[in-house]
């Protein structure tokens, strides 16, 4: 799935352009490409400051934002790359605490590109090389890099064990299986087993290796992989009386994760007030996210706004969770109805996504994801429907859902509630580039 942004800098558009016209690579797994890239460019993942590597199919991104915010509340320059980007390309690259400017990014994109010009490098591996590259060029104290897919032949495993201060592995679940469990020689054959261990391919000799708790299965694969390397195995256990800044009770496991990786680090020095205080301070777009006022809110200035960008049945049901957990209600005491605006891409379980969140919702508006290949929205209300959701609806817009939702007039129904849009990041994306809140 492509995903390349647009940009107002020619210069970075240029860049992006460039990008566009990669061709995908179709089934091609391993670490020469970037391998030889990283080698024309000087090897800039040998010139970083400590790095905290982070696997997962669910929640590396929120862990990623909890160790950046402590490592920040200690008073250390921290160089983050994430992915994907919501609304600008240059959210995937921060450097010393700020996103990459549009000058830098343009440079490093256009270096980055013209060395490989000849390698077929992926969207991916130019996106990691050109981060690599940016953080080698500008001071910092440490590093937070999440894999993008899988772990063993991502591109982010470029990293060596001397660069690196924690590795760690979040949730896991089925994604991307069309790459993570393509045929290969001496691998788990079970899938979820097939799973942990390419996501435990991250680990390296000598460097702490945490992970949150897993089922039996995952767990097993993650220990040999760690035995086998030599990485110092630690499991992350929740911790009392710390609280944090981003809502979903699915967050505290990527916060407990994301303390042990620093208490079990030994490059840099982190006190426990620096925790305190980074886990209260941590913000992450797009994940259980109330939209302030803005240009799409004022469509339905009576109801609350939720964001969030899970993409998979595990999101589904962290999403589930944290509707039972809050129910909203106003001075009448009664229940509040929730309305759904909902588009997830076709290659991920939509059925699977509708089945955890239809009893939650009083009505559901099924729309296309813009600029991908979307699950039909006809399709997704039918089967919303079918499961249970009384009030349902396709439109080719948020903004069309939204004028929907508020103009529908049903009888009975109160004028306010909570109106939640969910079911891809990029679907996020475009609500936060609607309400005019971008990511900085």
């Amino acid at each position: 799935m492509r995903d390349f942004g647009r940009s107002d800098d020619p210069r970075v558009q240029a860049q992006l352009d460039r990008l566009a016209r990669l061709s995908l690579p179709q089934g091609r797994l391993g670490l020469e490409t970037i391998r030889a890239l990283m080698e024309r460019l000087g090897n800039p993942h040998r010139q970083l400051p400590p790095v905290f590597h982070v696997a997962g199919t669910n929640g590396k991104g929120s862990t990623c934002a909890f160790l950046r915010a402590m490592l920040e509340a200690e008073g250390y320059r921290v160089h983050v790359t994430t992915s994907p980007h919501l609304v600008r390309y240059n959210e995937r690259i921060r450097l010393a605490g700020e996103l990459i400017t549009d000058a830098m990014l343009a440079e490093v994109l256009e270096e980055v590109l013209d060395a490989g010009e000849d390698l077929g490098p992926s969207f991916f591996e130019v996106t990691i090389a050109a981060a690599f590259l940016a953080f080698a060029r500008t001071p910092a104290d440490a590093c937070v890099v999440e894999v993008g897919m899988g772990g063993r032949f991502d591109a982010t495993n470029v990293l060596e064990p001397e660069a690196l201060a924690a590795c760690g592995i979040a949730a896991l679940g089925l994604d991307h299986e069309r790459f993570l469990l393509a045929p290969d020689n001496g691998v788990p054959t079970e899938p979820m087993a097939r799973i942990a261990f390419e996501k435990a391919g991250i680990a390296k000799n000598g460097v702490p290796l945490v992970t949150i708790p897993q089922p039996d299965l995952e767990m097993q694969a993650i220990t040999d992989v760690a035995s086998r390397i030599g990485a110092p195995l630690h499991v992350a256990v929740a911790f009392p009386g710390y609280q944090l800044g981003i809502l979903g009770h699915h967050q505290i496991a990527n916060a407990s994760l994301a303390v042990a990786m620093v208490q079990q680090q030994k490059s840099l020095t982190v006190s426990d007030e620096a925790v305190r205080t980074g886990l209260l301070a941590t913000r992450w777009p797009a994940r259980l996210q109330y939209l302030q006022a803005g240009p799409l809110t004022r469509m339905i200035e009576s109801c609350d706004w939720l964001l969030d960008g899970g993409h998979n049945v595990q999101a589904a049901d962290a999403l589930a969770r944290h509707f039972e957990a809050h129910r909203i209600f106003r001075q009448t005491g009664s229940k509040l109805p929730r309305y759904a605006i909902i588009g997830l891409l076709d290659s991920k379980d939509w059925r699977g996504f509708i089945d955890r969140i239809a009893s939650h919702v009083c009505a559901l508006v099924a729309v296309p994801v813009p600029g991908h290949d979307s699950a039909s929205p006809l399709a997704l209300a039918a089967y919303a429907f079918s499961r249970g959701v009384p009030i349902v609806h396709t439109s080719q817009s948020i903004e069309a859902a939204a004028h929907w939702h508020s103009s529908s007039g049903r009888p009975g129904e109160p004028k306010y509630g909570e109106v939640i849009i969910a079911g891809s990041l990029y679907l996020a994306g475009e609500a936060l580039r609607l309400n005019d809140e971008l990511p900085d």
